[in-house]
């Protein structure tokens, strides 16, 4: 009863106070006791995508999947005149909108309510508006008077006109180029709004092919959001623009959720809320990225403002929603804030997510913005993890979809985002956190991170070789004085396999065999074999390379094959294949020292039908006989070497 009289006096002087009156509430649960789904049966608020991401990655359904508890949300609606916003599964809480102070009282004092809290304290605080910092246009520079054009190279499959720079920076034309556009995955823009991209040019594309797969408003409660800001549009331009020789995105073929989760007329923690319930229903459609150009420093309220202590990866709502959602397996990719010449100064919730990749904000020749935030993490973490092009970025007018610059962390990260996706695009085998590594350690500052764009500026096609790299898998077995070698990589009809071979006498490798490239990009076993005859008491070192058309070539991996002894003497090694044969038999001899041979093959009827000698070096040699004229039957080869027999073996012709 107490905890209800003071809720009361302290919404009555809120009352009294009409313009700090709150209407908007979060109310925590404190569990979700009465569920009527089940751990059980996910498919009741899982969709097939989101339950296929789980099985490949192990990643096991636990309490925070299940829904809020529908009895706990269905009585604080019934409390009195309340009206239920949306809820948060992760967070275990709901948003309601309400002027009731007895309904709040009721609330507050039902068995299951942790807490009723005000996006503002309950004290007569007046609500100073924030100047939020999203990014702006910047209609006055010229294309034609900036030195971060980078020039267009005609052999790429898109003409990115004025993009080209944005994604070069990143060599995101070599995914492109080997088919990783975006197909098949899906991609969630957290915004503010998608002005206008129902009818822009930009987004004629996306339109034509349906790759807008969802949308929602959470602060107005409905599908629509092409009628609210532009920011979010301006965002999503630079993953899905398919202008060509005017402005191509990042990832054009891929499919989107667009959700409105910031009211930019206000900021306050029911936005962060939002943030939350947009995450989940990302991971509940099964999408793979979520990008975020958003952050949370300061608020209307200033009782409610974060300090740099609290960007320590797990005190803002924003922030613990954002790792919950590469818990559930998708990549967050989050803007690491415009604040670096601004007395905040540092990155912004929810930049300081421990299990997302942050980005900085740099222009084309790779300097960091001024504008950027910087890092560390409150808790000394390397952040931002990493850059991309933020300073006079191409986005979409909101006017006329042409493409114009712009400033901040929140172009550089759906950028970088759209490549992220293509990446993972090629290699779906891999969990996030892997993504994430892979394209740290592809980055220019890897070996030395810094506090502006943390491991620096990704190279796609260094993070490509680092992944193939990681799912390159080799095997050899020996016998018989033969290696036979099983490799299982992905590659395409672009790229050659090249075994190099090295023996303990010689100083330099060699090519010893050329797997020509074939079909999609895909795993791949190849096989091949290698003579050890006469090469005992030593080993033999292979290289595996991939060449990738004239530009490009690296080594996957090596190995070492020990000679077994018995090898050391090759006397009378001899094979003859194959066995039946139709058309040529193949007489393979290996000798300790130069030979005269002499090979007789004869009918079952004692009758010689082919004969030759010759003298032979050291080492294997392989004499093919012949054989498609002869008739069907029984044969036997018998070798002679120095005037001696050494083998009769017979072969069935076919």
């Amino acid at each position: 009863m107490k905890k209800v009289m003071v809720l009361m006096l302290l919404l009555g002087a809120l009352v009294n106070h009409s313009y700090a009156q709150q209407t908007r509430y979060l109310i925590k649960f404190k569990d979700k006791g009465s569920n009527p789904f089940s751990l059980n049966n996910p498919s009741q608020y899982l969709s097939t995508r989101a339950l296929q991401r789980r099985t490949r990655y192990n990643i096991g359904i636990d309490s925070l999947d299940l829904p809020v508890t529908p009895r706990y949300v269905d009585s604080v609606r019934l409390a009195g005149a309340v009206t239920i916003l949306n809820t948060s599964k992760w967070l275990n809480e709901v948003a309601i909108k309400t002027s009731d102070a007895t309904a709040l009282a009721k609330i507050n004092n039902l068995p299951f309510v942790v807490s009723v809290v005000g996006i503002a304290s309950f004290t007569a605080e007046i609500p100073t508006p924030v100047n939020k910092n999203l990014g702006t246009l910047d209609t006055n520079t010229a294309f034609e008077n900036t030195n971060s054009f980078i020039g267009e190279t005609t052999a790429n499959v898109y003409n990115y006109g004025r993009s080209n720079g944005q994604v070069q920076i990143h060599q995101g034309a070599f995914l492109h180029n080997h088919g990783f556009r975006g197909e098949t995955m899906q991609i969630a823009v957290l915004d503010g709004g998608f002005f206008h991209y129902q009818t822009l040019p930009t987004f004629d594309s996306v339109r034509a092919n349906n790759q807008i797969i969802n949308t929602w408003d959470f602060v107005a409660n409905n599908a629509s959001v092409d009628e609210d800001d532009a920011h979010g549009m301006n965002c999503f331009s630079t993953i899905a623009a398919n202008n060509p020789g005017l402005f191509v995105g990042t990832a054009p073929k891929a499919a989107f959720a667009l959700f409105r989760t910031e009211d930019v007329a206000t900021e306050t923690k029911i936005e962060e809320h939002n943030m939350a319930a947009g995450f989940e229903r990302a991971d509940s459609l099964g999408i793979d990225v979520c990008t975020v150009s958003l952050g949370y420093t300061t608020f209307d309220f200033a009782s409610q403002n974060y300090t740099y202590a609290n960007m320590d990866g797990k005190t803002a709502l924003s922030t613990i929603a954002a790792d919950i959602a590469a818990k559930k397996g998708m990549l967050p990719v989050i803007a690491a804030g415009n604040e670096g010449q601004s007395p905040w100064r540092y990155i912004a919730a929810p930049a300081d997510a421990d299990s997302v990749l942050t980005v900085g904000a740099v222009d084309t020749l790779g300097v960091a913005a001024a504008f950027s935030s910087y890092g560390p993490s409150a808790d000394g973490r390397i952040k931002p993890n990493v850059a991309a092009v933020g300073r006079n970025a191409i986005v979409a007018s909101p006017s006329t979809g042409a493409p114009v610059y712009s400033n901040g962390t929140s172009f550089a990260t759906p950028n970088l985002a759209g490549l992220t996706t293509c990446l993972w695009q090629a290699f779906p085998e891999f969990n996030n956190m892997t993504i994430i590594d892979a394209i740290q350690k592809a980055s220019n500052r890897v070996a030395t991170p810094n506090d502006r764009t943390g491991y620096g500026i990704p190279d796609m096609k260094k993070a490509f070789v680092v992944l193939q790299k990681k799912s390159y898998t080799q095997q050899v077995a020996i016998s018989n004085c033969t290696a036979s070698f099983t490799l299982n990589t992905k590659y395409d009809a672009t790229m050659n396999i090249i075994v190099e071979k090295k023996s303990a006498t010689q100083t330099n490798y060699t090519t010893f065999k050329t797997i020509l490239g074939t079909g999609n990009f895909s795993n791949k076993n190849i096989t091949f074999t290698d003579d050890l005859m006469n090469t005992a008491g030593a080993n033999n070192s292979y290289r595996i390379k991939i060449e990738i058309a004239t530009d490009t070539s690296y080594y996957l991996d090596s190995l070492n094959v020990a000679i077994p002894n018995s090898c050391a003497n090759p006397e009378n090694k001899i094979s003859i294949n194959p066995n039946p044969v139709k058309n040529n038999a193949n007489v393979v001899i290996s000798r300790s020292q130069t030979s005269n041979i002499n090979i007789v093959v004869t009918n079952a009827a004692g009758q010689q039908v082919y004969q030759t000698n010759y003298k032979q070096a050291a080492g294997t040699q392989i004499k093919t006989i012949n054989m498609q004229a002869m008739a069907s039957g029984i044969y036997y080869i018998t070798i002679y070497a120095d005037d001696k027999k050494v083998k009769t073996e017979s072969i069935f012709k076919q």
